[in-house]
């Protein structure tokens, strides 16, 4: 059921659109009546929303954040704007920091009311990550370009098609061994769902959130060591995890081809938790759903017979 409001009609642009989350963001937008620009380097990937919007309801644009030209272009006309783009490679500042500033400018000269940056726990321009310096970065270069932009920080986030816990569960699928990295270091996932609804919510009401910084998280703290037993738990997969020490993960992360960079680890093992400083979620009209919620429903693929295998049954 649509559910038309503040944002019906209104032109929303999304910088970074056809990622995980900016996917489900655009699908809460579009039951909420907004108009959707998606703008991305590779739009293309978006494609699947077309079925779920309405005759011009949704527009796809090629869109390069390292060009000013290019995000200036993007946001012409924009009611709204969400700035989603976020990455581990490649020039971070230009993606994180420099461009969000850029789609900042550009909203405030469209005269937009509501911006949200899209930020992560643990950003900090002094950081020694450079993915949380740069997140902390683009939050500078956004708040000083349109003060009244919102800012939230979620934690990793999940959902049945994300590269998180698929991550994990195709590789206890597969091995019957498994190193965990930063075994002790606590998460607490979010439903990318309750993160796409803070977002829009804080889009449909800027006077309520605007200038604000919200730390959104799920509704409980998960060791990595735990998460890891809860997937092969949920797969009726008996599995071997070997807590990997701190010092051996450094070394591992730092070395090339390899499925964590150093950034990812430096900000696994300080946690991914909110700091309790900052508003979260209930601030945001969103109550969080738990892992657990979902889990053992989405590993029944992973299970030894798929759906057709009983999970009791330890394979």
């Amino acid at each position: 059921m649509a559910k038309y409001g503040p944002l019906e009609d209104k032109l929303v642009v999304l910088i970074g659109g056809s990622g995980f989350l900016g996917t489900h963001v655009a699908q809460e937008l579009l039951e909420r009546g907004a108009r959707l620009r998606v703008a991305d380097r590779h739009p293309e990937k978006a494609w699947n929303l077309r079925p779920l919007a309405q005759l011009g309801q949704l527009q796809f644009a090629r869109c390069n954040v390292s060009d000013k030209r290019s995000v200036e272009t993007a946001m012409q006309g924009a009611d709204a704007a969400v700035y989603l783009v976020g990455s581990f490679s490649g020039d971070l500042n230009a993606l994180q920091a420099r461009g969000a500033g850029w789609a900042a400018e550009a909203a405030a000269a469209n005269g937009a009311p509501s911006f949200v940056y899209v930020s992560a726990l643990g950003a900090d321009p002094d950081s020694d990550s450079g993915y949380a310096a740069t997140k902390g970065e683009g939050e500078r270069l956004v708040l000083a370009a349109f003060p009244k932009a919102t800012v939230v920080r979620p934690s990793v986030l999940f959902g049945e098609d994300d590269s998180f816990v698929n991550m994990f569960a195709g590789l206890i699928e597969k091995l019957p061994v498994l190193p965990v990295f930063g075994a002790q270091a606590k998460l607490q996932p979010l439903w990318v769902d309750d993160a796409a609804e803070a977002i829009a919510n804080a889009l449909a009401d800027p006077r309520q959130h605007d200038g604000k910084t919200y730390e959104i998280a799920g509704p409980e703290a998960i060791g990595m060591l735990e998460l890891h037993e809860r997937i092969a738990k949920a797969q009726g997969r008996k599995r071997h995890f070997v807590a990997v020490p701190d010092a051996l993960s450094a070394i591992f992360a730092a070395l090339p081809l390899t499925p964590m960079n150093s950034d990812q680890w430096k900000m696994l093992k300080g946690g991914n938790v909110p700091s309790s400083k900052l508003p979260g979620l209930k601030a945001l009209g969103v109550t969080p759903k738990p892992l657990a919620l979902f889990l053992d429903r989405w590993m029944t693929r992973y299970r030894k017979h798929g759906r057709f295998g009983d999970k009791r049954e330890l394979a």
